[in-house]
């Protein structure tokens, strides 16, 4: 009766350990602030097309802190 508890644990543990070595600190809607902003008023201003640069700058930084985009 005791070993599907441990076998529990054990795949638990193994599972979270892999996560949290690249879990992000903050949630997406919290990071990289200075870039969203720019590119949020860059898309209103000039539209999705003509904002590539801070699209993929807005991008980069959300890579740095650990979120896959």
């Amino acid at each position: 009766m005791s070993s599907p508890p441990v076998q529990q644990k054990e795949g638990s543990a193994t599972s979270a350990s892999p996560s949290t070595d690249t879990k992000p600190k903050k949630k997406i809607c919290c990071a990289c602030p200075e870039t969203k902003k720019l590119r949020d008023e860059c898309i209103v201003q000039h539209g999705e097309d003509a904002c590539a640069k801070w699209i993929e700058a807005h991008k980069i930084c959300l890579r740095s802190e650990g979120f896959n985009v």
